[in-house]
């Protein structure tokens, strides 16, 4: 008879998000999240299957709480260019904290690419996901006249992305909110 899991996954999982990013997939070990999930290697393997595994299940919990709270805040924002504004900083605010961790998403991108096509994947989901919603908001802000037409939105979403992504990379080389916010209001005037 099978036994049961003795510990509570999404937790586990919300443990091993964090030291994933902070450290990266290959800084960290099996050894490293066993410690951290304060269960044993059997545990994990059954729970998970493998490192890679639980890397997937990380990622998926940033995307359902982290990201998914970026895009929420997008949509509520009373006008774009606001909404866009306190989007990016906050980006930006969480990728300095712990000595410039960056962004999870990100980190994967840049470590886990192009070798792993599951996590291109996730990583592309997630980057689609923030440009659509980008764009749906630039496009009322362009209908009620807010932000200028010149562009579309879909392309300007894009670039907004674009530069979220190189933002978060800098994140991790400066991690100073001071030295990285004032670049959001260059890309804002895109909306010009």
């Amino acid at each position: 008879m099978a036994r049961t899991r003795e510990f509570d996954t999404e937790a586990a999982v919300s443990r091993a998000m964090e030291l994933f990013w902070t450290r990266g997939y290959e800084a960290t070990s099996v050894r490293d999240l066993t410690r951290q999930l304060g269960i044993g290697q059997g545990s994990l393997y059954a729970a998970f299957g493998d490192k890679e595994g639980l890397y997937r299940a990380a990622l998926e919990h940033y995307r359902i709480t982290l990201a998914a709270a970026a895009l929420r805040g997008l949509e509520e924002g009373t006008d774009a260019r606001s909404a866009i504004r306190t989007m990016l900083v906050e980006r930006v605010r969480i990728a300095v904290e712990d000595n410039g961790r960056g962004c999870l998403v990100v980190n994967a991108a840049c470590e886990r690419l192009p070798e792993d096509a599951a996590i291109r994947r996730t990583v592309r989901d997630m980057q689609e996901a923030s440009r659509d919603a980008l764009a749906e908001v630039l496009r009322v802000a362009a209908e009620r006249g807010e932000i200028a037409t010149r562009h579309d939105p879909h392309t300007l979403a894009a670039f907004l992305v674009t530069f979220l992504n190189g933002l978060l990379v800098s994140s991790k080389i400066t991690p100073d909110v001071r030295s990285l916010e004032p670049l959001v209001e260059v890309a804002l005037a895109a909306l010009d």
